[in-house]
Parts: structure tokens; sequence; C-alpha cells
């Protein structure tokens, strides 16, 4: 028995290559579509922000207080402490100033990029944010900027990831020494 001719036999190298192109093409037809489509989501409910002003704000506020050797804004929760802030303890005004700055950060990225603050480069994040920088050294009293950038630093500050692992905390303040003479005291402090 003969075996069987023909032209060009199969061989395993290229019938591997015929699989791994296979599943590729599979992959990019399934799995890109979707990575491509998938915009940011929060983990929190905001309460007085729009989810599209939560998400901007939650950009912004990595890039104002990034994750360096310490955690940054967002594993500290700035962006849910300051919606809080807005919807319990900030002035009308104030919450007026800072949700009509969310929505300028997005319309000027739309106008600039034509797309989504939250879906630009870090790099285009930080142009925007480096002008609003400029413009509120211009007006620090009156411009949204000033407000966030207060709110990101006072929420990063006295959150526990920004108190105990970025600065130095001490819960108790001065050496401890119990049982001192009274000679060593003298009077005591009324405050």
């Amino acid at each position: 028995m003969r075996p069987l001719d023909l032209p060009n036999p199969p061989n395993r190298r290229d019938a591997l290559i015929g699989v791994g192109l296979s599943f590729g093409a599979l992959w990019a037809t399934l799995i890109l579509p979707s990575a491509a489509s998938a915009q940011p989501t929060l983990t929190w409910i905001p309460k007085a922000l729009t989810s599209v002003q939560a998400l901007t704000l939650d950009a912004a506020v990595e890039l104002i207080m990034p994750a360096t050797d310490t955690p940054g804004a967002r594993a500290a929760g700035v962006a849910p402490f300051i919606d809080r802030a807005l919807a319990t303890f900030y002035d009308p005004e104030q919450v007026k100033r800072l949700r009509d700055g969310l929505d300028t950060m997005q319309a000027d990225a739309q106008a600039a990029y034509g797309m989504a603050f939250t879906a630009l480069s870090a790099g285009q994040q930080t142009e925007l944010l480096t002008r609003y920088d400029a413009e509120a050294a211009q007006k620090p009293l009156s411009h949204f900027f000033a407000l966030m950038k207060q709110a990101t630093l006072t929420g990063f500050f006295t959150s526990e990831t920004g108190a105990t692992k970025t600065l130095r905390y001490d819960p108790i303040p001065g050496d401890y020494r119990g049982c001192v003479p009274m000679k060593e005291i003298g009077r005591a402090w009324a405050t």
C-alpha cells in the first residue's frame, strides 16, 4: 500500500499556527470591543453629584493626589468624602460652583479632545487640570478648581489612609510618664 499522495501534506507547525490564528481572531472579536467600550464605574452611590460628575471628580482627585509610594485619593475615598460634604456640609453656592465646574470639565474635554474627561489619557486630563489650576490662582475664591483642591486635600489628610500611611500619626503626642512627683509638675494647667 502506498501512502496518500497530497500536494502539500499538512504538518504540525502549520496546524498550530492555524489554530492560534483562529483563537486570536475569536479573542479579538469577543474581547476587544468590550474592553474598548469599558468605562470606569463607581464603587459608591453619589448623594449630591450625578454619576458622570462623580466619575469626573474621582478621576480629578486621583490626579491631584496620586498614588505614589503611598496610597492616592481614590484609595483614601476622597471623591465619596467630597460628595458627602456637598450633600451635608457645603453651602448651596459652593455646591453649585463645584457641580458646574465638573460639568465644565466634561464640556472642555469634549471640545478639546472629542471625549469625556474620564476617557482622556492621564496626560490630557493633567493638561486640563493644569489650566484650571492657573485660572484658580487668578481668582482663588470663586474658581471651582480651588474648591476642589481644598476639598481633596482635606478629604485625603483627614482620612485614615492619609493620616496613617502618608503622614506620621501619633495618637497620643508626647512621652507618657506616669506617677510623676508633683514637685516636677508644679501647678496643673487649667486648659
